[in-house]
């Protein structure tokens, strides 16, 4: 039921074109993926979705878990049907939430137990447990419960967590006993110490999971040091099965990302600067609070083809966003995302087209010149 097929490589950079096949439906690869963290990506109907070509979006386990409980999820049919979406999900295991609540949770070699977010109750969460709530959710691709650890962080300590990470995948992969319904990825830590990455891949590689992660990115780290860990780690990852660098997601991103061996990408970003206003562009960022739109009736992206750049000039979005509109954030969340998917559309027929290096210096060279 799963399978992927790696159509194209690029002869002049590491980009590849591929094809992840799922039960719910088939992922073209390079692909950005919308993130909807509580079974909804803000603001977007999964209607909208489908309409703006979204191939597969995302949901959290961590924060389902604690609201509305993965066992009602269950209860609705999974999650596919309990959010309406007919196409591919993909579910982060919770580890991040091991980084992101730091203050709040204790680390032991049966799992993580956290203070919840919502109302401070204690929360146990290790590796059969993520799997068991990700079972109950129903998604496509399930993620192996990990630690990701902070940058900078001692090298002792993020070897230890590494090996640490690898147990607990080979507990998730015991655990998980629905392979053909569900696709269980690995995911590579390590930090920004190669010979960690290294041990992390050595440890993974041979659990044979049908997709493989890099987690432990955009955490704190300069952009150098990013793209640094992303000219090594997608080779050290098997060829045949597609790479997800996670949570990592600005346009120029996920650009670095295809020309370094990366397939899939996840961000919050589109959906959460939209909402301050903020939108990505062919022509750069446009922040639309600014006082310069007040009188300018021109769409916020010439080149673009969404509802929002159709129909509605800055004049009128700077005007729902000083007024609170609730149509503000819609609009924006709208053409962001619209933005990003066909962004993505460029790049694989640019990879197909054996110009894909030319287009991305072209994009470079266009951003550098609307800063």
């Amino acid at each position: 039921m799963f399978e992927f097929e790696l159509i194209k490589k690029s002869n002049k950079s590491k980009a590849r074109r591929g094809r992840f096949t799922t039960p719910h439906g088939v992922i073209e690869t390079p692909v950005f993926m919308p993130v909807g963290t509580q079974a909804t990506v803000k603001a977007m109907t999964t209607d909208e979705l489908k309409a703006i070509g979204a191939m597969i979006i995302l949901s959290n386990t961590y924060h389902l878990h604690v609201r509305p409980g993965s066992e009602l999820i269950r209860q609705a049919g999974g999650l596919h049907r309990f959010m309406n979406w007919s196409g591919p999900i993909l579910t982060d295991s919770g580890g991040f939430q091991v980084f992101s609540l730091a203050g709040q949770r204790k680390i032991t070699e049966d799992g993580v137990t956290f203070q919840s977010h919502l109302d401070g109750r204690k929360i146990f969460m290790g590796p059969e447990e993520a799997v068991a709530i990700q079972h109950n959710l129903g998604s496509d691709i399930m993620m192996v419960f990990d630690e990701c650890t902070p940058i900078p962080a001692e090298y002792d300590y993020v070897r230890d967590s590494v090996d640490r990470t690898t147990r607990w995948a080979k507990r998730c992969l015991e655990a998980h006993d629905r392979p053909d319904k569900q696709a269980l990825f690995g995911i590579v830590q390590g930090g920004l110490y190669p010979e960690l990455r290294q041990r992390s891949v050595e440890g993974l590689i041979p659990l044979d999971f049908p997709g493989y992660a890099i987690g432990g990115l955009s955490v704190g780290e300069s952009k150098h040091d990013m793209l640094e860990a992303l000219d090594y780690i997608p080779d050290l990852l098997p060829e045949n099965k597609p790479r997800y660098l996670m949570g990592v997601g600005t346009p120029a991103d996920l650009v670095d990302g295809v020309l370094r061996g990366v397939d899939m990408f996840d961000c919050v970003a589109p959906t959460r600067i939209a909402r301050h206003g903020m939108a990505w562009t062919s022509q750069g960022d446009v922040s639309i609070k600014q006082s310069r739109y007040e009188q300018d009736f021109t769409p916020l992206d010439p080149e673009c083809g969404c509802d929002t750049c159709r129909n509605y000039s800055k004049a009128y979005l700077r005007h729902l966003f000083k007024a609170g509109e609730i149509l503000s954030a819609r609009l924006m969340t709208m053409h962001n995302l619209y933005y990003m998917i066909d962004l993505m559309s460029q790049v694989r027929q640019a990879i197909e087209s054996d110009t894909f290096e030319d287009w991305a210096e072209n994009f470079f060279a266009k951003q550098a010149k609307t800063r």
